[in-house]
């Protein structure tokens, strides 16, 4: 008698793995193959986040920030000089940071600000390219990007030997993808003015991000090659910087119902940019799709209003003294 086969394979080689499964059919006749799971690439995880951002307040939330806080943040910076200069690290397509120069631009009226832009996505920078070329209140503001990851830039910096020195530095939802988070953090706010601020947008530990990573982080496939990262975290190495800092929190939701929904290609895509995964509800094995979605659907993730599953986005806005 033959020996039974191997019913299921998995292989590992590395955080952007590929994970190979194979199955027997119904009849026993022969193998077959499961598409394998893979990451995002960086045109995917574009398309995905543009699904959570079109069914998220995230923005919204940025914005109620922006007007409730950012004017008294951004009347302390620049300390009178007639050029204000600005850092963003990780900002994606601009439409945050552009709202922020108009905040700065406000409080220093005719004062000239040089915003400089780290972004290694070339779609967000053409994107962000494009609506400064759109905007007709731009005239005092020069605009510098640098097509590299925060690291590149980091190393770029220091093999030149010259630090520049920024009034306003932000990093808005990016530490999940940056390798030494404490490094990072060390690095940027020493480019700081010594009247400068730095902001650092991160998830909550109230949002339901922090309990699907804590609680349930066996749900989430390896696939995620993102750090689970959130406010404690990050307050944590500004506390062994011995730095000052101050924390805001705002509430946000994020609408996951079509998650829930067999075949919905918005919900595919909402679950893709969740896990980092590609057609996560295709390729994902039917045990692993189960749980998360039992997962997020727990109380401490999510709340059902109206009848919609409205995940929690809940943001921290931790503004840093150089």
């Amino acid at each position: 008698m033959d020996p039974a086969p191997e019913m299921k394979r998995n292989r590992f080689p590395s955080m952007n793995f590929e994970a190979e499964i194979l199955t027997a059919p119904h009849d026993n006749s022969e193998l077959y193959v499961i598409p394998s799971m893979r990451s995002l690439t960086a045109e995917e995880y574009v398309e995905a986040f543009k699904s959570f951002l079109d069914h998220s307040t995230e923005h919204q939330c940025m914005d109620e920030f922006n007007k409730e806080e950012m004017p008294n943040i951004m009347a302390g910076l620049g300390n009178g000089k007639s050029t204000i200069n600005v850092l963003g690290v990780g900002s994606g397509t601009g439409e945050q940071d552009l709202k922020m120069i108009r905040i700065l631009q406000a409080a220093h009226p005719g004062v000239l600000i040089d915003n400089e832009i780290i972004e290694p996505n070339p779609q967000h920078v053409a994107a962000y390219k494009e609506l400064v070329n759109q905007a007709p209140d731009l005239q005092n503001v020069s605009f510098i990007w640098h097509q590299l990851t925060s690291s590149e830039y980091e190393q770029q910096v220091k093999e030149k030997g010259a630090h520049k020195k920024f009034d306003f530095i932000h990093m808005i939802q990016m530490l999940y993808r940056v390798e030494d988070i404490h490094n990072t953090i060390k690095f940027f706010h020493s480019c700081l003015d010594p009247h400068g601020k730095l902001l650092i947008i991160i998830l909550s530990d109230s949002s339901g991000w922090a309990t699907l990573w804590k609680k349930y982080r066996d749900c989430l496939p390896s696939t995620d090659s993102g750090h689970y990262i959130t406010s404690n975290g990050i307050t944590d190495v500004l506390k062994r910087l011995g730095v000052e800092y101050h924390v805001y929190e705002f509430p946000s939701g994020w609408d996951i119902t079509e998650c829930f929904i067999e075949g919905d290609p918005v919900g595919g895509r909402m679950m893709d940019f969740l896990t980092g995964t590609k057609n996560f509800l295709g390729t994902a094995p039917p045990g692993l799709r189960r749980r998360l979605q039992e997962a997020l659907c727990q109380p401490e993730c999510s709340s059902n209003k109206d009848g919609r599953i409205i995940f929690s986005n809940n943001l921290s806005m931790i503004v840093v003294e150089s």
